[in-house]
Order: structure tokens, then sequence, then C-alpha cells
């Protein structure tokens, strides 16, 4: 019988809320520093997540050093006595600051974000049409292009999105934000907390409308955080057709959510 490596030996609950304590009474570089360093895989893990959506041209080391950033940033503001987890808010921090230094870099170009623009405004105008999902062949058609085309853009595509269904699209295009899902529990604003209610709202509704494959594919990358070779393995399909999927559905998500906001404000 094999013999099992012994388990890690994990930092128990006390001890880590006693560690912030002590950073949060004294600032002690020295206590800063362990902080760091315990949260230093979390950078990597979210790193990782990212660079999967990203163009091979991105170091991923670039990206953890980017994402260190917002580490040290989350771990000066956090305060436990808000009981929020520390990995919960530290997460939107690192990929604030991976995303800051991308778009400072203007790492996609011109032309990938406008075939990305076309594409999402062709579902959403073939959908308004038809009144249900349009096919791959229906939305080559529209385009003028082929299959192989099609897969292309997705290709390309998937650096677009890496901004958008996380942290919100830069160029304010109505990006969709995981956080839509949660009750933001800090918000002080009646205002700010009645658009994010009716966000969630329109969020999972339009989430339904998806195709069963894309709607397992979003609840799998984003809510049980699995890679895409994971959810290929469960899927029964390459990890280039869960990109493919996953990009089709945000898409979608996108043109829908967008027409929704123009048809409140409007």
């Amino acid at each position: 019988m094999m013999e099992m490596e012994p388990a890690a030996v994990l930092p128990t609950e006390a001890e880590d809320l006693q560690l912030w304590s002590s950073y949060r009474e004294s600032g002690n570089p020295v206590i800063r520093e362990k902080l760091i360093m315990r949260y230093s895989s979390f950078v990597k893990y979210v790193a990782g997540r990212m660079a999967v959506n990203l163009p091979s041209n991105v170091d991923y080391d670039d990206l953890v050093g980017y994402g260190v950033f917002g580490l040290i940033d989350a771990i000066d503001k956090y305060d436990p006595d808000r009981k929020i987890k520390f990995k919960t808010y530290a997460k939107s921090r690192i990929r604030g600051a991976i995303l800051d230094e991308l778009r400072g870099l203007d790492w996609i170009p011109r032309s990938v974000r406008q075939k990305s623009k076309n594409l999402e405004r062709a579902y959403l105008e073939l959908e308004s049409r038809l009144g249900r999902d349009a096919s791959d062949e229906e939305v080559c058609a529209h385009l003028k292009i082929n299959k192989k085309e099609l897969y292309k853009i997705f290709d390309e595509a998937r650096s677009t999105i890496v901004s958008s269904l996380d942290e919100g699209d830069p160029e304010g295009e109505g990006g969709v934000s995981r956080q839509d899902f949660i009750e933001d529990k800090t918000t002080i604003t009646p205002e700010k907390n009645a658009e994010r209610l009716e966000m969630q709202r329109m969020l999972a509704r339009e989430i339904t409308c998806l195709t069963e494959r894309e709607r397992l594919v979003v609840s799998l990358y984003y809510f049980e955080e699995l890679t895409s070779k994971e959810i290929g393995s469960i899927l029964g399909v390459s990890d280039s057709r869960v990109s493919q999927l996953h990009t089709k559905a945000i898409l979608r998500l996108r043109g829908r959510l967008n027409k929704d906001r123009e048809a409140i404000s409007g």
C-alpha cells in the first residue's frame, strides 16, 4: 500500500486572526512580510487563471509581479472586523492591479477589440431577430466568414473578456461582474445597492438564456473555479473548445446586458 505524504500544516483561524490583529495594532513590517508570504501562492493562483485568457506574449511571471502590488494594497487596507474573508477581499485588488498594468501596456490590438465587438453585435442582432440562440453557421453567414475564421475570432477575443466578466469593461462597454451575484454588505448608499440588485437580477436571467453547455462552463469556471482542462474533462471536449464556449457565452452576456441597460436608461 502506497504511503501517503503528510498534509501540510495550515495555520488555524485563531492564529490567522492573531496575526491580522497584531499587524493592525503595530503595522510591523515583519508581520506584513509574513502576510505577504502567506498569501503569495494565492497571487499565483489568480494570475494563473487570468493567464489562460491572455495571449502568449504576456508573461505569467509579470502577472504575478503586478498581482503582488495588489496583495500588498489589500493587506494594508483589509479590516478583519468587517467579517469578510481576506481572500475574497484581496482577489479583486490583485486582479485590479494586474489589469491596471495590462491596460497601461495596451496589450489588446485595436483590430481584436473590433472583431470582438462585431461578434458581440452579431449575436445580439441575430438572436433578437430569431428569438433563439444563433448557431455557428448562422453567425458565419451573418458575418460572411467560415467556421475556421469564426473559431479564430473566438481565440483572439478571449483576451478581451478577461477584464469584462470579473472587473468590468475598461472602455465602458458594460462588463459583467462576478460580484454582481453577491450581496455587497459594505455598500452604504441605497442607490448603489439597488443598482447592484438590479444587475444581479438581469445577470441571473440572461445566464438562464445561455445554452446548457455555456451555462455549465460559466458556472464551473466562475463559481466552482475549475480550470479549462478540468471543465473539458467533465464535458468530454478539448481545452480549446471550452475556451470557445466560454468566449461565446461572455460575448452573448455582454451584448444582452448592454441592451438591458440601454432599455433601463432610455
